[in-house]
């Protein structure tokens, strides 16, 4: 009682665990800020619930009312009243309050001159009331409120806003309509010529507005959808949100694009016991840029039936294709894909064979079967063409993973084996496009490895044997003129490793150093595979995993000769207060006892050491983070590839991230990423500045941005720069996007937002291109639990 006296409302942080011998000493208890003290009663306990009043003066008739003056409170469970007069009449459960008349129930506050209210049935009104919603951050004021029942609630001439209203003039931002109905139990309300006014200018406004109380779904128009495109135009698109059930929802988009015409944008969803899916289907029935229809289609499914016939099976299903070789161009945020010139139809499913072969060779056994096929967006230009890739029509495989002599207990874990086997059908979607010599054909191939792990405290030790069998018959001649061919190259390789501590210091502060260093002997034999099709092999890329595997390769089609052994170490301080890693430094290169003949470069490997390979991070000061790598040729002298990055994060809302990226004869590229307050309030810990700034224009302006430039070209390629103002109960933010689409073509867009904090937002979201372009991006205001007008489950 003191602490709730001598200050505001805290929550009790958790307990620290006792201090124990050579423990940290447990921390002190600490309060946490609430943002109020919610009255209430005890859950699931009676609706008679007794009712307390207090004041300074109170006077009373046995069982038929009661009258209190002077700071008068009435408490009936999580209902608080308070005023300078209040009557209370046990007979009818009335109760009536006059002047500076509080309501508190569930952390939402009323306040007015005049109230009446039956408390049992929460029913009555309020006159010229203010209120506010906890679960907004905003409130209002009306003429009357009415309260229907506990669940409904009816306000005349009411207004709306999350802005302060200190008297000095209008809110930024407001809301008014002449009668708002809610209705709590159907998560539903209706407000009747509803106008929202922005700095006094009517930005929306509509005869009946319907939209949900809480953050569920409700179906309903959105806020409409409005940037500005280089290639479209202006494009203003209005959603509407259909809730169909609760487990299945639609968006359809009508979308106005003034170069172009009017498109329509469907998108459904669905959740069912074992499966999901999702829709999306964009339609604009006539280009007026191409003098053509243009659509695009994607589905995405996957499930996990846990009943019937299908009952252990796992499918997935993600299918892209788009109408035209230019509507990658055309609509680049259309296409949300890795590759936009390469899309996808992959049907693949899996199911455990345990219930058909039982514990065979104490094995884990699952069939797998996949359909891959690519739709390649081509260009006009034949410098930007891209190489047809292989298509599977189909791909069926088993695999199984068994341990064959049970562990021991000790430092061995068992005898373990795995398998692979499976057929392919490689054909190509785009045989003019594909690269010079490319065969079709059929493969069955089989991959199979036994090892003997031997785990102890400081260290490993895994010797294995490995095997990759393959047989090919192809639709045209190889260039030894036959047609099918055949062949199986063994592997054997042993892995090992340790790992040292010691206590270290590092700039005065107490450190847990590691030394872990790391040895991988590989032996394969040679084997002429220069005459096979290579349908799925491709090089891997040289970084601290890919050194440390046994094939150079991907795939199956080839594997790499090999009489070698990979030497390297990872050193790393941890902080011995938090065991965060503060520095960590590694270095890997191989040594070679012959010449390597199958190489990802095709030319033979005869140096005795490969490329070096540097690693190294550091977060050993607070707001700074540094992580580089770079590959070193002992034989030209030179870094061959190197990634260099700094970031500089001393706060919220503050980051700047700086990369540089080498691979020579290549590319060299820079990258610029932040999110900097350029001037105004200093943000508080939820990033708001303080609340008069919401009427005096004096809030908190940020830049956002990340560009990208090409040193090799002399160009900058892609970028995104914006400008963020945050006024405390509103967010405006004006962000550009420039995307290349080529050497000498690009697309920019203009996109605008408006955010009515507690409310809705207005306009283009940039939110999630600034999260996937900004490394360390922060939202200035975390979402809250509600659905304002949106009604959608999107932002």
């Amino acid at each position: 009682m003191c602490g709730l006296l001598a200050g505001p409302a805290r929550a009790q942080a958790p307990v620290a665990a006792p201090a124990g011998d050579g423990a940290t000493p447990a921390e002190p208890l600490a309060l946490q800020p609430s943002r109020s003290l919610r009255t209430g009663s005890r859950p699931g306990a009676s609706d008679r619930l007794p009712v307390f009043l207090d004041a300074d003066h109170v006077s009373a008739q046995p069982d038929l009312d009661a009258l209190a003056e002077g700071n008068a409170v009435l408490r009936r469970g999580p209902l608080q009243v308070s005023g300078d007069r209040l009557r209370y009449e046990p007979p009818t459960g009335i109760a009536r309050a006059n002047g500076r008349v509080e309501v508190r129930r569930g952390g939402d506050v009323f306040r007015g001159p005049e109230l009446q209210l039956q408390l049992q049935r929460f029913e009555g009104w309020f006159l010229q009331p203010d209120y506010f919603f906890e679960v907004t951050g905003g409130g209002g004021q009306a003429r009357r409120i009415d309260f229907i029942d506990q669940d409904r609630v009816q306000a005349l001439d009411a207004t709306y806003t999350s802005c302060p209203r200190d008297g000095s003039g209008d809110p930024d931002w407001l809301l008014s309509t002449d009668r708002v109905r809610m209705d709590f139990d159907s998560n539903t309300g209706v407000a009747e010529n509803g106008v929202l006014r922005f700095k006094g200018v009517p930005i929306l406004a509509a005869p009946r507005l319907s939209f949900p109380l809480t953050d569920a779904r409700k179906s309903g128009w959105l806020p409409p959808l409005i940037n500005l495109d280089s290639r479209s135009g202006a494009v203003v698109g209005v959603p509407y949100y259909w809730n169909i059930a609760p487990n299945r929802d639609m968006t359809l988009t009508p979308t106005l694009l003034t170069r172009r015409g009017v498109s329509l944008d469907t998108e459904f969803r669905y959740l069912e016991p074992g499966h999901e899916g999702r829709i999306n289907y964009a339609l604009l029935p006539h280009d007026q840029e191409t003098g053509r229809s243009r659509q695009s289609l994607r589905l995405q499914q996957e499930g996990a039936p846990t009943e019937g016939r299908l009952a252990g099976l796992y499918y997935k299903t993600n299918v892209f294709r788009v109408s035209d070789d230019d509507y990658w161009k055309d609509f680049p945020r259309a296409l949300r894909w890795v590759t936009p010139r390469l899309l996808p139809t992959d049907l693949q499913g899996e199911r455990g064979l345990q219930d058909l072969l039982g514990t065979t060779l104490n094995a884990d056994w699952t069939a797998y079967a996949r359909l891959q096929r690519w739709q390649v967006v081509q260009d006009v230009d034949p410098a930007s063409r891209i190489v047809s890739p292989y298509e599977r029509s189909p791909q069926v495989g088993v695999r199984a993973r068994s341990r064959l002599a049970p562990a021991t207990g000790g430092a061995f874990s068992g005898l373990q084996f795995s398998l692979q086997t499976e057929y392919n059908r490689f054909t190509l979607s785009d045989p003019a496009n594909a690269a010079p010599g490319a065969l079709t054909g059929d493969r069955v191939h089989a991959l199979a490895d036994i090892a003997l792990p031997l785990r102890l405290p400081g260290g490993w030790l895994t010797p294995k044997l490995m095997a990759n069998a393959a047989s090919y018959r192809t639709d045209q001649a190889m260039s030894d003129g036959r047609t099918s061919a055949s062949r199986i190259i063994p592997t054997a390789s042993v892995d090992a490793g340790l790992v040292f501590e010691r206590e270290a210091t590092l700039f005065d502060r107490g450190m847990r150093q590691t030394l872990e260093p790391r040895l991988l002997y590989v032996n394969t034999p040679y084997r002429d595979q220069s005459r096979l099709p290579r349908f799925d092999a491709a090089g891997k890329d040289f970084n601290d995993l890919s050194i440390f595997t046994e094939n150079d390769f991907s795939g199956v089609d080839r594997v790499s000769d090999a009489h070698q052994l990979t030497a390297g170490g990872t050193t790393r301080w941890l902080d011995e207060q938090n065991g965060a890693e503060v520095l960590r430094l590694g270095l890997a290169q191989r040594l070679l006892f012959r010449d390597q003949r199958v190489t990802p470069a095709g030319v033979p490997f005869t140096q005795s050491v490969s490329d070096l390979l540097l690693l190294g991070s550091t977060r050993l000061w607070p707001s700074w983070t540094l992580d580089a790598a770079l590959q070193y040729s002992p034989q030209t002298d030179r870094v061959q590839r190197s990634l260099a990055s700094v970031r500089y994060s001393p706060g919220p809302w503050r980051t700047v991230n700086v990369t540089h990226r080498l691979t020579r004869g290549l590319s060299e590229q820079m990258e610029l990423g932040w999110q900097w307050p350029l001037f105004g309030p200093e943000p508080s810990a939820t990033g708001r500045p303080p609340p008069s700034a919401g009427g005096s224009c004096g809030g908190t302006w940020y830049t956002v941005g990340r560009l990208n430039y090409s040193l090799r070209d002399r160009r900058l390629t892609d970028s995104l720069a914006g400008i963020e103002y945050d006024a405390g109960c509103w967010i405006a933010r004006v962000v550009t996007e420039r995307l290349s689409t080529g050497r000498a073509q690009a697309t920019t867009r203009l996109m605008l937002q408006l955010e009515l904090v507690g409310l809705s937002r207005l306009g283009t979201n940039p939110l999630q291109a600034l999260r996937d372009n900004i490394p360390g991006y922060r939202l200035l205001r975390e979402p809250r639990n509600t659905g304002g007008l949106t009604g959608s489950i999107y932002d």
